[in-house]
């Protein structure tokens, strides 16, 4: 058949990081399908055809698994923001543990009892308390469509908190040019905010507020708050944080809470110098705190350095330097005992990996948003001296193919 030319029918094999789906062209070529399931025979129209793989869409289910559900939200499919839900919870989980296996299982050294199992959500619906909408040609909210660059205006979703919800519904919010995006937060004991994103600062739009909410307005040339504050609080476990609203902060509190009580289990020793990279408004930070005589922090963005100020006031020990890891990392005549990162999707580049490896600390731990670039840090790493002793996956985004790490390696020698 000429792959051109009409549809095909494949068998799907296995997931693959990124929330696709792996099957086989007539000529063996690898096809990524979204949407579909391991041992499912589909009919597909390919809409990307490359030398080596190519893309294609779900036309027809021909042959079903008997683990496909129908997914509770009418725009999955359409909207871009969700891959997993035509399965069970259970499902989605063993799914991303074979995915991460498979990501790291091309780490040299790697073994699967490395790899512990996937730490599960306890809410896998409205688990959210940050979402963005994006604004349509119609001036309507919606989110990315997937596939296609555009936006499709929903009324609904399952992923934030029910006080979000709540407000978005009652939002009602006069259109005005260069709008571009709007976040709803939701902060301690529900209070709200609103973030109105712009291009440019044209016209600051009128507001009518039937609910105690602060509303800023961001664009190009900074920052103006139109009702309440400036900033959110935040409790996680027995902890109080100040998060402005240009900082960013974890969207599941719960899964946070988790990841922090497996950071402090690495790091549980008191020691002398610690070193912490990427350290946005001091989250881990506070709860390592009373374990390191001094504290050495790195974070690029001003606004969480100022909330980072604010939220580790109460210590004196503790040093933040504001700017780019590498930098600065390069500059500090430091010896730290421990390193802990926890970099953007992009993860650490280069002349950054050169310096944490020059510090030769005993044990580094590693905090990730994206396998596949944690996955060629570690091979780093590795070579840099260091072995690995385990991974733990995180559920921090049911529904969703994005799965949290934490790696934690130490010195080959220790």
């Amino acid at each position: 058949m000429d792959i051109k030319s009409g549809q095909i029918s494949v068998k799907i094999e296995k997931p693959i990081y990124g929330g696709e789906f792996l099957a086989r062209l007539p000529d063996h070529r690898p096809v990524f399908v979204s949407f579909v399931l391991p041992d499912e025979i589909v009919d597909i129209q390919v809409t990307q055809n490359k030398k080596g793989y190519a893309r294609a869409a779900l036309v027809n289910i021909v042959q079903q698994s008997k683990k496909r559900i129908n997914p509770p939200c009418k725009y999955f499919s359409q909207c871009g923001g969700c891959h997993y839900q035509h399965m069970e919870y259970a499902d989605q989980l063993k799914l991303k543990q074979q995915v991460v296996l498979e990501q790291f299982s091309r780490v040299p050294g790697f073994s699967e009892q490395i790899l512990k199992n996937i730490i599960p959500s306890p809410n896998e619906l409205h688990y959210r308390n940050n979402v963005q909408f994006s604004i349509n040609e119609n001036g309507k909210l919606g989110f990315q469509a997937f596939g296609a660059n555009q936006i499709i205006a929903i009324d609904d979703c399952l992923l934030p908190g029910e006080q979000i919800l709540q407000t978005w519904k009652m939002l009602d919010l006069e259109q005005f040019p260069g709008l571009k995006r709007i976040h709803i937060r939701e902060g301690l004991q529900e209070e709200i905010m609103l973030i109105l994103e712009s291009d440019n600062f044209v016209e600051i739009p009128s507001l009518e507020l039937d609910v105690p909410v602060s509303v800023v307005h961001s664009s190009d040339v900074g920052k103006i708050v139109m009702a309440g504050e400036d900033h959110l609080i935040y409790q996680v476990k027995d902890q109080f944080f100040h998060v402005s609203a240009e900082s960013f902060f974890q969207v599941n509190i719960s899964q946070a809470e988790k990841m922090i009580d497996l950071i402090c289990e690495y790091l549980t020793t008191k020691g002398k110098t610690f070193l912490e990279l990427y350290c946005g408004v001091g989250l881990f930070t506070r709860f390592l705190a009373d374990r390191f005589e001094l504290i050495y922090a790195v974070e690029e963005s001003s606004s969480a350095c100022d909330d980072f100020a604010i939220n580790l006031d109460m210590y004196d020990h503790i040093n933040l330097y504001v700017g780019s890891v590498k930098d600065i990392v390069p500059q500090l005549d430091i010896h730290p005992e421990a390193i802990l990162l926890d970099p953007p999707r992009a993860g650490i580049d280069p002349k950054s990996m050169e310096s944490i490896l020059a510090y030769k600390a005993q044990k580094i731990v590693y905090v990730s948003c994206d396998v596949s670039t944690l996955s060629r840090d570690l091979k780093r790493l590795l070579d840099g001296g260091y072995h690995l002793v385990e991974i733990t996956p995180f559920d921090m985004f049911p529904q969703t193919f994005h799965i949290e790490c934490i790696a934690l390696l130490v010195q080959n020698d220790k």
